[in-house]
């Protein structure tokens, strides 16, 4: 008898094979590669080049200033996103070309690549147009010259809606854009959220007219009766500027020129308006023109607000007009998507003799006000100090027509910047830093020094500034006055010569000494540094506690940290109103550092110091007695912006052995052939955390930048050095020409 038997189920698979199929990767093929439908392109493209409604109308504004137009008028609504109109009486377009306008590539500036070596015109590449039609409704209206009508036309995505329409029009060209990004929500959705373009655009069209001085321009709002900027035609920029910006700037502007026509340097012409001494501004305002074409140059505006910085009073910014020429084959304009930047042939020399002019001309703008103070009052003796020392000081660099002797010449001054260390050294260039070029106007930064007396209220801070002039070593005076800074013979002092003497100065001392004074004469009178996230006092202190114990293994003591922090952060809130209202040092509620103060301009201390200037705030201050109290905060805030040297040790030298990285262990399967164990560690000894080494390298550049073109300006202007450092060792005098000259003559 057969039984039939069912077919055997396979058993389901187990949990451990379930999950070897899930460890398997699946492969999957990598995506295709496809062209990008044109209409794609082409508003990508566009979203590059219209960025925001002004960047609409500055294209519109500079085809207009190519067709030789004498006046230009702008009418805005809802910012430009609903309308930007711009017309002008300049030379129109042909009719035959209508079809071709607004297409991608199409333009009459340029038919040849090499063109662009002598390119003239603002607009070269062809795209502004075509980019308005793929995100906005373009209607172009224009006639030439002998024509009896005009013709009107719309475009979009490049091309044109309907044949060009005869109509009746003035001579010129109209250009009308509607509804902007009407197919970008995202972007538009920005925009409206966002401050309202239309301020931006005054900006432009001002920059615009105080350059472009023979043309008339006009920018309204739609359905305003009046114009937010209105000019016309005048010879002199001067009166521009004053129809522009207003009579408050126009009168403490000063005319600027500079020029240089060196091939193996520089090749340019530069002139302008800026702002003296008396001007008053929270902002900066740099109209720069290069080649008549507006852009912006990060290196230049930097440079010139260093010597603005520290010449104008307090929280004040320049006003500055420019207008650069250069050979058209020294510019490269190809090198931004909306042409707001160019490039530069020789720029870092063109900056630097930028530099030296600017310098020149506030030197002598400064002199020129403390003369009139000193006609108001003549019976001041402080500006008859000043005149004296204006008259002296060019004798100190020897006078021509008398014969020095040759053991008694000066190599090098505090004026030029020739036999430096640094011009027989090739350093790596520091881009971030701000070194396009030397920044020598720094040394001529401030003229008008800040008077003590004046902001100190207190007695007892009186007191302490008026110790500081009672112990001012009048030798060390002169030396600091007319010194010449030559560079780092280490990591802690500084080369300077002064007249044939050369000596070396403790950079430490110096800068603590330096921010001391600079904390008393700020009393109550601090900038400050926000913070963005605020700091917890009990982790800062709990961290210098930390880095003081020798014993960082050892948990036993950490209760008592935590006490002294605690006791420290409720000490320091309940000071919080004096220490805030006195030294800018902000502290909440919650016991959070939100603010520290700006005790010297332009210098940012160490933040890795924090936690040390923290805990000497609370164990180190006498809150008792008013004078010992405000000399100890000093005493704790000079010393957190003194210049000590940075934490990572100097990458040259032997320090740079600490920057390779280590590993002791070996592979036990080697322990018997020696000889290739030595290999390997060798190669593991010669990797290196460049990481590390870049981090290092900037801060000690930065810190050697620093001292160079803040502390010693700083220390020229405003320091008084107490009679100890004539004896202390923070200046000692390593050379003397006339005693070399007595060496070298025995020999």
């Amino acid at each position: 008898m057969e039984v039939e038997r069912e077919p055997c189920e396979e058993p389901p698979p187990t949990m451990m094979e379930e999950e070897e199929a899930e460890a398997i990767p699946v492969a999957k093929e990598p995506p295709r590669i496809h062209r990008l439908d044109q209409s794609v392109v082409n508003r990508i493209a566009a979203g590059e080049v219209i960025q925001r409604p002004v960047s609409a109308v500055k294209e519109l504004v500079e085809n207009s200033l190519d067709a030789h137009s004498t006046s230009i008028n702008v009418v805005v609504k809802d910012g430009g996103l609903k309308l930007i109109q711009v017309s002008d009486d300049g030379h129109g377009i042909r009719y035959e070309d209508l079809p071709i306008l607004c297409e991608r590539h199409t333009t009459s500036k340029l038919s040849e690549f090499e063109d662009l070596q002598s390119i003239k015109s603002m607009g070269f590449r062809g795209e502004a147009l075509a980019s308005m039609t793929y995100v906005g409704h373009v209607t172009v209206t224009t006639i030439t010259a002998g024509q009896l009508h005009g013709y009107r036309v719309s475009y979009r995505d490049g091309v044109m809606e309907h044949e060009p329409k005869a109509c009746a029009a003035v001579k010129g060209t109209q250009i009308m854009i509607e509804n902007l990004f009407y197919n970008m929500t995202a972007r538009r959705k920005t925009l409206q959220n966002s401050a309202d373009d239309y301020p931006k655009i005054v900006d432009l069209l001002s920059r615009f007219a105080i350059h472009h001085i023979n043309v008339n321009f006009s920018c309204r709002k739609h359905g305003a009766a009046r114009a937010d900027v209105h000019t016309v035609a005048t010879s002199s920029r001067l009166d521009a500027i004053r129809s522009v910006f207003g009579v408050s700037v126009a009168r403490n502007l000063m005319k600027i020129e500079a020029a240089d026509d060196d091939v193996s340097s520089s090749v340019f012409e530069m002139d302008g308006f800026i702002s003296n001494s008396n001007y008053i501004a929270k902002k900066t305002t740099m109209v720069l023109f290069i080649n008549d074409r507006l852009v912006e140059c990060t290196a230049l505006k930097r440079a010139i607000e260093i010597v603005y910085a520290a010449t104008l009073p307090k929280a004040s910014k320049p006003f500055i007009y420019m207008s650069i020429v250069l050979p058209s084959e020294h510019v490269d304009v190809n090198i931004h998507p909306t042409k707001r930047e160019v490039s530069l042939l020789n720029q870092e020399a063109i900056i630097e003799k930028i530099q030296s002019a600017f310098e020149s001309k506030l030197r002598n703008s400064n002199e020129e006000r403390t003369f009139q103070e000193q006609t108001m009052e003549p019976s001041s003796s402080g500006p008859k100090d000043t005149r004296k020392d204006s008259d002296c000081s060019p004798k100190l660099s020897g006078s021509r027509s008398q014969k020095v002797p040759v053991h008694k010449i000066v190599r090098t001054d505090s004026q030029d910047p020739a036999g430096r260390l640094h011009a027989y050294l090739q350093v790596k260039p520091q881009s971030h830093l701000g070194k396009e070029s030397d920044l020598t106007v720094v040394r001529s930064s401030v003229r008008q020094r800040r008077n003590p007396k004046e902001t100190a209220d207190l007695t007892s801070i009186q007191e302490l500034v008026s110790e500081i002039e009672g112990n001012s070593h009048s030798g060390l005076q002169d030396i600091i006055k007319y010194c010449t800074y030559i560079g780092m013979a280490d990591d802690v002092f500084a080369l300077l010569q002064h007249n044939t003497h050369l000596y070396l100065v403790n950079v430490v001392n110096l800068s603590k000494e330096l921010m001391y004074q600079q904390v008393l004469c700020r009393f109550a009178h601090f900038n400050a540094i926000q913070i963005s996230n605020p700091v917890p006092l009990k982790e800062l202190i709990m961290l210098a506690l930390k880095e003081e114990d020798l014993d960082q293994q050892c948990d036993e003591n950490d209760d008592l940290k935590e006490k002294i922090a605690e006791m420290n952060m409720e000490l320091l809130k309940q000071k919080s109103e004096m220490l805030n209202e006195y030294f800018s040092l902000s502290i909440d509620l919650d016991g959070n550092l939100s603010r520290l103060p700006v005790v010297l301009d332009q210098y940012t201390p160490d933040m890795d110091r924090v936690p040390e200037f923290i805990l000497c705030l609370g164990n180190d201050i006498d809150w008792e007695n008013e004078k010992s109290c405000f000399q100890g905060i000093s005493s704790a805030l000079a010393n957190f912006f003194a210049l000590h040297p940075p934490t990572l040790p100097n990458p040259s030298g032997d320090n740079f052995q600490f920057y390779k990285k280590r590993q002791s262990s070996r592979n036990p399967q080697d322990e018997g052939n020696s000889s290739n164990s030595l290999v390997d560690d060798v190669v593991i000894e010669e990797q290196i955390d460049h990481e590390l080494l870049a981090e290092a390298e900037n801060a000690w550049a930065q810190r050697e930048w620093s001292i160079q073109h803040v502390l010693f300006p700083a220390v020229r202007l405003f320091f008084k050095p107490p009679t100890s450092m004539a004896t202390d060792g923070t200046f000692v005098q390593v050379a003397s020409l006339e005693k070399l000259y007595k060496i070298f003559e025995r020999c």
